[in-house]
This record gives C-alpha cells, structure tokens and sequence, in this order.
C-alpha cells in the first residue's frame, strides 16, 4: 500500500512543472511547521527555546537552525541536542 501511494506521488510529481513541485514542497513545509522544545545539554550547560508554530532545520554541516519565539535565529549542534514536539 505505502509502495502504491509513492508510486502514485512520483508520478503526479513527474508531470508537473517546476513551479508546481516548488508549490507543492512549499505546502508540505508548511505541513510542517508545529511547536518544539529544543533543548541543548553539553555538560553542566543546558539551554531550552520554544518554537511556536515553526519549524526545526538541519543541513550537512551538523547543525540545527530555527527561529526561537522571541524571533531570536538559533544554530545548535546536532550533537547533544535534543527536540521534542508538544
């Protein structure tokens, strides 16, 4: 069953336009979005943020990047950091 709705997804992907897939992955982003408990523990050092209705981002630099509620741009190690959806 998963396998039919990929196959299914890949293929209205594959006859839309490049602006339509960027519309549509804009719209899943959106999905996305949701609020997180973002703690950072290395040690005796702890630090949490509240993420309202946004979204946690990472690249392949080891990082993750988000905008805190005090809309405060954050990057934290991947390392030692922990996330939690609330």
């Amino acid at each position: 069953m998963k396998r039919l709705l990929l196959i299914a997804g890949l293929a209205i992907l594959a006859g839309c336009t490049q602006d339509q897939q960027n519309q549509l992955s804009r719209k899943m982003v959106e999905f996305l979005d949701g609020n997180y408990l973002v703690t950072y523990a290395n040690g005796s050092t702890t630090k949490t943020w509240t993420i309202k209705n946004g979204k946690v981002t990472t690249t392949d630099k080891g990082y993750y990047y988000f905008w805190d509620e005090k809309k405060h741009y954050v990057q934290t190690p991947i390392e030692n950091t922990f996330i939690e959806e609330f």
